[in-house]
């Protein structure tokens, strides 16, 4: 599955919270660039791409080798989750029921 998500913080400031939250799951690093990581590990394996859009944007893309909603998928959840905390500590998540 591919997921995206945009965010305000910086590539670095991704990639560092990608170097901590996948290892997390029990992914290793097969791959590291400046702005691309790739993981693999019991869960499957995941590419994670980082490209700056509108100019102060950083676009997260991620690619699992997974299909439908697997465990990888729904940690590539939480892991955007993680970002968007990260940029906005303030803002309150809520359900939309």
């Amino acid at each position: 599955m591919r997921h995206y998500h945009r965010t305000h913080l910086t590539p670095d400031e991704v990639i560092a919270l990608a170097d901590q939250f996948f290892p997390s799951l029990g992914l290793s690093m097969t791959q590291a660039a400046s702005r691309q990581r790739e993981f693999a590990g019991p869960l499957g394996r995941l590419v994670l791409r980082l490209s700056s859009e509108g100019g102060h944007y950083t676009r997260i893309d991620i690619e699992t080798d997974q299909t439908g909603e697997s465990r990888l998928d729904r940690n590539v959840k939480r892991f955007f989750v993680q970002v968007h905390r990260a940029a906005d500590p303030a803002h309150a998540l809520r359900a939309a029921y």
